[in-house]
């Protein structure tokens, strides 16, 4: 019962932090951390005390919940849910420090927010009831929405709204191929199932397959997000507190593509090769027009929220390639996304903080009286369009290399992509910190060195030592980066059902130990 302890231990330090404030101010921050802290050990100790996780889906708590519909509180945790819930404690832990100063209002509500909101988070990477799945994914929605219609800027109930619309709307399409899968699994077997491994070996109707599987994924490319139903991101994390546009951004984005991953791909994946060619034009779209209107934005959080849009546009491409070589990249692209956003976000706050305006008009030379903040910036953007030697590089090589093989007109307009990444990345930088100096600034604090110095050694570390990710897997990863190309299966060698299952195969060797 790890995982669930760690469900409790983060839900239980956002009711402590919640109490606690109300009492004696400031003890919910410290609550908090200590909570996420917490988590993470147990996580850790999970991890040294079963190895087999990355080598195999272990399936642990199976409790009977709703027996009416046979539902189960049934939880799981394989090498890729493992590197995603690491990833969200650690921007957890980024979550609090940023708004250590931050949040002045309501501050004992706020925590209890956010943890809450993490705990969902944790709960969608680890549920393998399909019910359960989606009691979590509402689980997340509530708690976001709030720390952006209480805490956020001037349009925040504006944006709050618009983001619980489209998600909402998107959910309940999911819900309905859920349980138009239970039914089907009625019919043939005479019970009702929500489980994730019952439902993926049912044979469905082609048509009726085609149609569930739609509904799975556009509640999945809404969250990701990805063109045409974007719209919802930039408004949110422009309104949003700076937590909030972290995890936002770091790990929201990325229940998504875990989606994608778990249900799309690997339960239907006859549809998902018959929507392939959709689904590949629609990243390399998203690719191209979150770069254009990146460059557009004269608001820094609004520039960088276009940017995720770009870069999720690998993700997409990477994951309906169907080529092994981009699924790893996919994964590399996810955790370096994550670590890359968070820090510009983090960084957007302390900008916030300083000059209370995002305007980057209103920036601009502020290099000189702040040079650590200006260098932590320009590594950050390095990062951002990737360069090489910081993990975004790895991972986008390995996507337009793996998805050439199949895709190779799609992939020469997608790299494109990265040529607009590198403008509007020196763009940000330029408005802000290079030319007339409008402001003087303070330099980064203790506090602010320790947020961006632990997000840029993890982006170089991993950027250097890419194999941490695929622990299990080095022999095979080496391989793929000297030979360059694509490993794994070609389309016309094999079906799309074959590939789907040599990806989760693959994926669950993969982990950090």
């Amino acid at each position: 019962m790890i995982l669930t302890q760690i469900l409790i231990a983060l839900l239980t330090g956002g009711v402590i932090a919640w109490a606690a404030e109300n009492h004696r101010a400031n003890t919910g921050r410290w609550i908090s951390l200590l909570a996420i802290l917490f988590s993470f050990g147990l996580l850790a100790e999970f991890s040294m005390d079963n190895p087999q996780l990355f080598h195999q889906y272990l399936r642990l708590a199976n409790v009977e919940w709703i027996s009416a519909f046979n539902i189960y509180y049934a939880t799981g945790i394989d090498s890729l849910s493992f590197i995603l819930i690491a990833l969200t404690l650690v921007l957890g832990v980024i979550c609090v420090l940023v708004s250590w100063q931050e949040i002045t209002d309501k501050v004992g509500f706020y925590y209890f927010n956010l943890m809450a909101s993490i705990a969902g988070i944790v709960g969608v990477f680890i549920a393998t009831d399909l019910f359960l799945f989606f009691f979590f994914w509402e689980v997340m929605l509530l708690p976001m929405t709030a720390l952006i219609a209480i805490w956020g800027h001037e349009n925040r109930i504006y944006a709050a709204t618009k983001f619980f619309i489209f998600t909402q709307v998107s959910s309940l399409l999911m819900l309905i191929g859920i349980i138009a899968l239970a039914f089907i699994h009625q019919q043939q077997t005479g019970s009702l199932s929500f489980d994730y491994f019952t439902l993926k070996q049912m044979a469905i109707n082609p048509e009726v397959e085609f149609y569930i599987m739609l509904g799975f994924f556009i509640a999945f490319a809404v969250k990701l997000p990805s063109f045409p139903v974007h719209t919802w991101l930039p408004d949110a994390h422009t309104q949003a507190p700076t937590a909030g546009s972290v995890l936002l951004a770091g790990v929201l984005l990325k229940t998504g593509a875990y989606g994608l991953i778990r249900f799309v791909l690997d339960m239907f994946p006859q549809a998902s090769s018959d929507f392939a060619n959709v689904a590949v034009v629609l990243g390399v779209i998203s690719i191209l027009y979150g770069a254009k209107l990146a460059f557009a934005q004269t608001d820094f959080k609004r520039l960088v929220a276009y940017s995720s849009i770009s870069h999720m546009g690998f993700v997409m491409l990477a994951l309906f390639s169907f080529q092994q070589i981009s699924y790893h990249g996919a994964i590399l692209t996810i955790v370096a996304h994550g670590l890359s956003s968070a820090a510009l976000f983090s960084m957007a706050g302390m900008l916030y903080q300083r000059l209370h305006s995002r305007d980057l008009s209103a920036m601009g030379g502020m290099f000189s009286s702040a040079p650590r903040m200006g260098g932590m910036l320009l590594a950050f953007v390095a990062a951002a369009f990737g360069l090489p030697g910081l993990l975004n590089f790895v991972g986008e090589f390995m996507v337009l290399t793996g998805s050439f093989k199949t895709y190779p007109l799609h992939v020469i307009f997608a790299s494109l992509g990265l040529i607009g990444s590198a403008i509007y990345g020196m763009y940000l930088f330029q408005q802000s910190f290079q030319g007339e100096a409008k402001h003087s600034i303070t330099d980064l604090g203790k506090r602010e060195l320790l947020i961006c110095g632990s997000l840029l050694g993890l982006l170089i570390c991993l950027g250097l030592f890419p194999e941490l990710i695929f622990a299990h897997f080095p022999e095979q990863y080496i391989a793929t980066v000297n030979e360059t190309a694509v490993i794994g299966v070609n389309l016309t060698e094999a079906s799309a059902s074959e590939l789907v299952s040599s990806h989760i195969a693959s994926t669950n060797a993969v982990g950090s130990k």
